[in-house]
């Protein structure tokens, strides 16, 4: 999407909405456009057509996204000391499939595994494998589901048995950070307010954000725009309207933001070996608001 947005055929007032409402132009998104474009004169990066989800699509994304906190949910039962991160991954295929739907991950790009186990110094892209989990690890699964053709993306975090005070509180910043920054999601606030939101309460804890990864536009396909950048400015970044579907999923590191791939080409592992802890949901910009759809 190019930063000038919103050139697409214009409507005339009495045409049906663009976005299968039914409902006349001058009735639905004839007003949100004309506030776009006025920002747009004035160099804001606005949305366009393609980034506002139409109420069928999100129904389907709000379903796909809550079989992905189902899939999280059950996992709680079976993470614990002993089991391997393949096996987790199995569980996650297992019951992806009899729900009728199909891991994202799974031959995306090349990715080996049906979801991303991110251990410890993994900040993410953790490809699952033999590793067994031992008391006092960290570990961050991420899982997006295709349901009907519509993608929902959510991670969270599991302790492992009893771990240090510095990872358990690592891993509560980071959630707090995600909470933080989706609370400024709301019709004409800016990515950079989500942004600035999580970095300050990072920072305020002694822990650092991670520049290269970000959250992503989500919906029909697994990433789309806008990319939601986790630390930066206030008034920053592309303005948000209702119905704009994308993911919030900040990285914490205990240490250095900095990162490194690992050979296997995905694998991004802090790069002075200290803890990594994230959490994602799936939000909606609402008329006044926020959805979590894979709360």
């Amino acid at each position: 999407m190019a930063s000038g947005g919103m050139k697409i055929k214009n409507l005339s007032r009495n045409d049906l909405c663009w976005c299968g409402s039914g409902k006349k132009y001058k009735k639905c998104h004839m007003e949100m456009e004309l506030q776009l474009e006025e920002l747009r004169k004035k160099g804001y990066i606005v949305p366009g057509r393609k980034q506002i989800k139409t109420e069928a699509q999100i129904e389907g994304i709000r379903q796909s996204s809550q079989l992905t906190r189902e899939i999280l949910d059950m996992l709680g039962e079976y993470i614990k000391p002993g089991i391997t991160t393949r096996e987790i991954d199995h569980l996650v295929y297992d019951y992806t499939i009899k729900a009728g739907a199909y891991p994202a991950a799974l031959n995306y790009k090349g990715f080996p595994a049906s979801i991303c186990t991110s251990l410890n110094n993994v900040i993410c892209h953790g490809i699952p494998d033999e590793t067994q989990l031992q008391d006092g690890d960290i570990l961050n699964v991420d899982v997006t589901s295709i349901l009907n053709k519509y993608y929902g993306d959510a991670s969270r975090m599991f302790i492992i048995g009893n771990a240090a005070e510095q990872a358990c509180k690592l891993v509560q910043v980071a959630k707090e950070c995600l909470y933080l920054g989706i609370d400024q999601v709301k019709p004409f606030n800016r990515i950079g307010d989500i942004a600035f939101a999580i970095e300050q309460h990072a920072n305020k804890h002694g822990f650092s954000v991670v520049q290269d990864f970000g959250g992503h536009g989500v919906g029909l396909e697994f990433h789309e725009e806008p990319f939601v950048h986790h630390y930066g400015q206030k008034d920053s970044g592309m303005v948000l309207v209702p119905n704009m579907v994308f993911t919030v999923e900040p990285m914490i590191n205990a240490g250095n933001y900095k990162c490194r791939v690992l050979e296997d080409g995905w694998t991004t592992v802090t790069v002075d070996n200290s803890l990594s802890a994230q959490w994602e949901h799936t939000v909606r910009v609402t008329e006044n608001s926020v959805e979590i759809l894979t709360g």
